[in-house]
């Protein structure tokens, strides 16, 4: 009798964009009395970190998105890809983790780093760890490069990250089969030491790279998979090469509407995350029984055959690359993107030179508060409050010890009172704070971030975010901690 085979694959998805979208051709009319080649790369808009988001950030919000917020998920391993870490010597996919509230008793984390591939090569590590029977895995990419004023590059990179979850349960996407090769091609690379990528010549890299990598371990995974060329519904190639997609198509024989969009116009090229999101992105456009080949490209080639199935249209992510892509809101001050990118030296003020050293037993011991929002449920009287203490704040109850942990990262709440706050410091003022009462009870002073003062006012509806708190310039270090945004 021969053995029952599991079908593994993606079980859910998630994508994350910032919300403001730089305008391209302010960029170009920044800089092409300089350069004015930028005014042929003009055309749409960019994604563009906030000056409190980064690839954490990011990454929480898009695991969010694929996974929900329910407490204490169970998982087996967190990857975490990018080129563009926060931290060389922290693992950032603990972090993550934290910010979740995943339970971490058991959970693997893993960052991967260091190639345009890393995404890829870590959804096939995370495939692996399903198919070992060991449990779901999370991969998550997460992307926030910085660019050199006046560049190609700078015209090109755009902010963002995406999710999947990989499993045997309500599998939406079967797993079929992957291939890997290994080439030292350099088309960019970054040093150590170095703030921005240094990139080769464009054709170079097109003609010897791309053109001739890719067909080949393409070619090689469909031998293997047995499948036709002509049945690809979706091909997943992130390039900076807007035409690539579709020639490679053709050289393959995919037929050539398969070719995804690669967003440039609308987000950017956003490195290692880059096809994780157009994934996510051809996963929402996917019928049951569609194949789709996604392509990982940077020192060798990544490519992962995927068949769509019935749970594929059911399943959906609350907000995914479409939704997210809705939330747009237009950004044309290019000297706002500098500064939050710190890519000028502002003069920030007196009040911008306060220390602002991390001091990481208090972090750690709070770390239930700091990292997952962690509030207080009273099991005598079941009143929520924020932070937990070890008395009840009810004043009819006040019991001793009696709180448990309870959850609030996905907790709705409403604006009390607020103001904005123009003499504290802040990276985009005016800073504002606030009371936040939250639905089911429970109510917190904090920061509020994203706030459109035209459409802002006590009573507005908040939800909570994971943002960067402050940061320790001398020494290098972010706090983070969850700020209130208004909705949408």
């Amino acid at each position: 009798m021969e053995p029952v085979k599991t079908e593994i694959g993606i079980t859910a998805y998630g994508a994350y964009l910032p919300r403001l979208r730089l305008q391209k051709q302010a960029i170009a009319d920044a800089n092409a009395w300089f350069d004015s080649s930028l005014k042929g790369l003009a055309k749409g808009e960019k994604t563009m970190c906030n000056w409190d988001e980064d690839t954490i950030t990011m990454a929480v919000e898009a695991c969010s998105d694929c996974l929900g917020r329910e407490p204490l998920q169970e998982h087996a391993a967190l990857i975490m890809a990018s080129s563009s870490m926060p931290f060389l010597d922290r693992q950032n996919s603990v972090v993550v983790a934290e910010a979740l509230n995943l339970n971490t008793s058991g959970l693997r984390t893993m960052d991967v780093a260091s190639s345009q591939r890393a995404a890829t090569s870590g959804l096939l590590s995370a495939l692996d760890i399903a198919a070992a029977g060991r449990g779901d895995a999370v991969l998550v990419a997460s992307e926030h490069r910085r660019t050199r004023c006046a560049s190609r590059e700078e015209m090109l990179y755009g902010d963002g990250a995406a999710a999947v979850a990989v499993g045997t349960d309500g599998v939406l996407a079967e797993y079929v089969a992957g291939y890997s090769q290994a080439i030292d091609f350099v088309d960019h690379y970054r040093s150590d030491g170095k703030d921005f990528d240094y990139g080769w010549e464009e054709r170079w890299i097109r003609d010897e790279g791309l053109m001739k990598i890719i067909p080949k371990a393409v070619e090689s995974l469909l031998k293997n998979a047995g499948v036709r060329a002509e049945e690809i519904a979706h091909f997943v190639v992130p390039t900076e090469h807007a035409a690539v997609p579709a020639k490679l198509a053709k050289v393959l024989g995919i037929r050539e509407e398969a070719a995804a969009d690669n967003l440039l116009q609308s987000v950017g090229l956003a490195g290692a995350a880059q096809p994780i999101l157009l994934l996510a992105h051809r996963l929402e456009q996917a019928a049951p029984g569609d194949l789709i080949l996604v392509v990982g490209f940077g020192q060798g080639c990544d490519v992962l055959l995927f068949r769509a199935t019935d749970a594929v249209q059911k399943q959906r992510p609350t907000l995914g690359v479409s939704g997210n892509l809705s939330l747009g809101r237009p950004e044309s001050n290019y000297n706002k993107f500098q500064s939050f990118n710190n890519l000028l030296e502002k003069d920030l003020g007196k009040r911008a030179e306060m220390d602002k050293q991390a001091y990481l037993s208090v972090i750690y011991r709070n770390k239930g508060l700091v990292n997952s929002f962690i509030g207080g449920r009273c099991t005598a009287c079941d009143t929520v409050q924020m932070p937990k203490h070890k008395y009840c704040v009810n004043p009819e109850c006040g019991a001793y010890d009696a709180q448990v942990d309870h959850p609030m990262a996905g907790k709705k709440g409403h604006v009390a009172t607020w103001t904005a706050d123009r003499l504290t410091f802040d990276y985009n003022p005016p800073a504002y704070f606030g009371l936040v009462v939250f639905e089911g009870g429970g109510r917190f002073l904090m920061d509020m971030t994203e706030v459109d003062p035209e459409n802002f006012d006590t009573g507005a509806e908040v939800s909570v975010h994971f943002r960067i708190k402050q940061i320790d310039s001398q020494r290098g270090f972010r706090k983070y901690f969850w700020k209130a945004i208004p909705a949408q």
